[in-house]
């Protein structure tokens, strides 16, 4: 594991109930036009950090793995959405690029998992975030920013996870 540099935050979950609520304190921070980038193996805990994630941004949907839909998209009431894309199935960032990944980012947070599939298709400047299986009910997590607006993003992740 690299050392970390100063903007980017490690975090161990005990539970599927601990990353969910991580994923809530991020999701209440994401505006429109933020990209959020989840990469690990299956059973990772990408879709448990997405379902508090949703549940953070304030949406009501019930969330689930959009697997072989592509897209889900979960909405809150002021009309804003939330898109959580999965790239499994996807062959090449050209497939990616006919989903409209512009206008999914205008309209509201955009959450891709396994974005490594289609990497030149994303914006360079985003939230990635590494997910790895520990154990039966551990996770670990690396929010890593990338751009001003993520470095914010985090700094501010961090002190309502941390405190201070």
């Amino acid at each position: 594991m690299p050392i970390l540099d100063p903007s980017t935050v490690e975090f161990f979950s005990r539970s599927p109930d601990q990353t969910r609520r991580v994923g809530m304190r991020l999701g209440a921070l994401l505006q429109p036009g933020d990209l959020v980038c989840l990469c690990g193996d299956l059973g990772a805990g990408k879709t448990t950090l997405v379902q508090g994630i949703a549940q953070g941004w304030g949406s009501l949907d019930a969330v689930s793995s959009p697997t072989f839909v592509l897209c889900n998209l979960y909405r809150r009431p002021d009309g804003q959405a939330l898109n959580h894309l999965d790239a499994y199935r996807l062959q090449s960032a050209l497939e990616a690029e006919e989903l409209d990944l512009d206008q999914m980012l205008d309209y509201g947070a955009l959450v891709v998992e396994w974005p490594d599939r289609i990497r030149s298709a994303l914006p360079q400047t985003c939230l990635w975030i590494d997910l790895r299986w520990m154990a039966e009910e551990q996770r670990g997590m690396v929010f890593t920013p990338h751009g001003a607006r993520y470095e914010t993003l985090v700094n501010e992740f961090r002190r309502r996870v941390y405190g201070g």
